[in-house]
């Protein structure tokens, strides 16, 4: 224990002689997550949008005309019984008559002329969130189509298929994007431990020469690298929900896009926690392998 808290007086008093280095490693972090923060902010928002627009994926399923009423409940029963499926709402062929007359009140003419109501019953299906995938829905439709009494299925595929591609694309590009501002935040936070070993190389070569062992001389520098790290993410969360609260403000001000300050969400608690963790590692990162470098180099 003696140890340990020798460990932390000295993390603390390699910090405090450094204030200058130790502000500036503290302020470039937290600029450096706050960027992988904003995008992180636009890739949730933007993922939770496209949830959304899944959430409008229907699939009609159209009826033969000659299907029994006991078979419509059949087949109804054993639509919301698949697992794939989170809703099937049954259309008659009274109410899919009555829809189109609202929808297109010019064009109900045209359905006068022909003496019985040639639209079809259906089911609007809507699938699980889980299985809206274009493959999932691909593979649903065709063992659907082979049930008996099922006409048609119809589906718009092109569009499931543009909104996958969008999700797709937005993942790459977070991926990417935070894997390049994490190695910058490793390398800010390893170049601020370097130039502490340096202006402290005596010290670290009098504690080498009395028997210090490697890691007793390395474990300061990798606590001061995880304080760097938290004090630099927690620092970034407060600039990006201060930058959140006012761009909502704005959005809200403005009147023009009534609602939207209401669809847009921070990040929860887990998340901020999750953050400041990893700017914990990315210091410890960034400390171990300037640690590395700088004993490679002594050696």
């Amino acid at each position: 224990m003696r140890r340990l808290f020798y460990l932390l007086r000295e993390a603390w008093a390699n910090m405090r002689a450094n204030r200058t280095t130790t502000v500036v490693a503290i302020l470039t972090t937290a600029f450096t997550l706050s960027c992988v923060g904003i995008f992180l902010l636009l890739y949730v928002n933007l993922r939770s949008a496209a949830g959304w627009l899944q959430e409008d994926i229907k699939i009609m399923v159209y009826l033969d005309d000659q299907l029994t009423r006991e078979a419509v409940i059949e087949l109804e029963g054993r639509l919301k019984a698949d697992r794939m499926v989170a809703a099937a709402v049954f259309i008659s062929k009274e109410q899919a008559l009555g829809e189109f007359r609202a929808q297109f009140p010019a064009d109900s003419h045209l359905l006068e002329g022909l003496g019985q109501n040639p639209l079809p019953a259906s089911f609007v299906v809507t699938l699980a969130s889980q299985f809206r995938s274009p493959d999932a829905v691909k593979r649903w439709t065709e063992r659907v189509r082979t049930i008996g009494g099922v006409a048609k299925v119809d589906y718009n595929q092109e569009w499931i298929d543009a909104l996958a591609g969008l999700i797709r694309y937005i993942e790459l590009i977070a991926i990417g994007v935070g894997v390049i501002l994490s190695t910058a935040a490793v390398t800010i936070i390893g170049n601020t431990i370097r130039l502490t070993l340096f202006s402290r190389r005596e010290e670290v070569e009098i504690l080498r020469l009395i028997g210090a062992t490697r890691w007793f001389i390395r474990i300061p520098y990798l606590l001061e690298g995880a304080v760097l790290g938290a004090c630099g993410s927690a620092l970034s969360l407060l600039i990006l929900k201060g930058g959140f609260e006012l761009f909502r403000q704005q959005i809200s001000s403005t009147g023009r896009l009534s609602g939207i300050e209401n669809m847009i969400t921070f990040f929860p608690l887990s998340v901020c926690l999750a953050l400041v963790l990893v700017g914990i590692g990315l210091g410890f990162a960034g400390s171990f392998v300037s640690l590395r470098r700088f004993g490679d180099g002594r050696a």
